[in-house]
């Protein structure tokens, strides 16, 4: 979260990247940032260690949803 928000703050497209363990973590930071409206996209929790390929496998099926969110479109509610 923080990192898409500093990103963001340089006036540049973000999207940041939550588990959904860490989902209420993430909006509190959000919110206390002042970055409230800051597009996100969950990710299932644990992604760390899963290995190559699932990580290769959750990129493709996340991409649409990011390309959306960088565009504006959608409300990610799902992982």
């Amino acid at each position: 979260m923080r990192d898409g928000i500093a990103v963001a703050k340089q006036g540049l497209p973000a999207v940041a990247l939550v588990t959904t363990l860490f989902e209420p973590q993430g909006r509190f930071v959000a919110k206390a940032s002042g970055m409230s409206a800051i597009p996100q996209v969950l990710l299932p929790h644990p992604v760390a260690g899963s290995g190559a390929e699932a990580m290769a496998t959750l990129a493709a099926a996340l991409a649409p949803r990011l390309w959306e969110r960088l565009q504006g479109r959608g409300r990610d509610g799902s992982s």
